[in-house]
């Protein structure tokens, strides 16, 4: 026993390769439930706190193939004039149209777009998720952290739903956004909440 043993603490391990589970709703485009989705980010501000705004108008649309969950894609347009600061004195200043305008440079770029090109699963409902950003005219790739939080029928619509979480990174000088920088970060994180509706 000791000799096998040994033999098997000498062994190569192969780790297994991660596998999204497959899921039992249909194939086919999945539309944005815009009632029940949010796209938040955040940046650092003087290294005090990390000042967060979200987007308002945006749309996405996942090509779902359920069997092979990793073969599926994502699209995502978000209007960079939709950002919403919370900023408590608009009657001192629009901060809303200052962020748009000097830090995302919407009137030069005035949409904002994702497109999915690979998704890797990490876990049988977690993956990664890599995908052309273009923002301020510069395409980059970024990855994102991804959950299938739930796929089935809609409870109240009895139509197919997903539910999914992801999060993410990336460096705004990365895309040509300089605005203050120093003071406030570099590094923008995103908070991704969304549901989708079979088309």
């Amino acid at each position: 026993m000791l000799v096998v043993a040994a033999f098997a603490a000498l062994a190569p391990v192969t780790p297994l390769l991660a596998q999204a589970a497959p899921l039992s709703v249909p194939a086919g485009e999945y539309v944005l439930e815009k009632t029940h989705a949010s796209l938040t980010w955040k940046i650092n501000h003087l290294g005090l706190s990390y000042y967060t705004a979200r987007f308002t108008g945006f749309d996405a649309t996942i090509n779902l193939d359920p069997k092979v969950v990793t073969n599926s894609s994502v699209s995502v347009t978000i209007d960079p004039r939709s950002v919403k600061t919370d900023f408590p004195f608009p009657e001192k200043e629009d901060f809303d149209k200052v962020i748009a305008e000097k830090v995302l440079m919407a009137g030069e770029h005035p949409t904002i777009t994702f497109q999915s090109t690979s998704l890797k699963a990490t876990g049988k409902t977690t993956g990664k998720l890599t995908g052309n950003l273009t923002l301020m005219g510069v395409t980059k790739p970024v990855t994102l952290d991804v959950t299938l939080n739930g796929a089935k029928e809609h409870p109240m619509r009895k139509v197919p739903v997903l539910g999914v979480s992801a999060t993410g990174s990336f460096k705004r000088s990365d895309f040509g956004s300089n605005f203050l920088l120093g003071p406030v970060g570099d590094e923008i994180t995103v908070l991704i909440e969304l549901e989708f509706l079979k088309k």
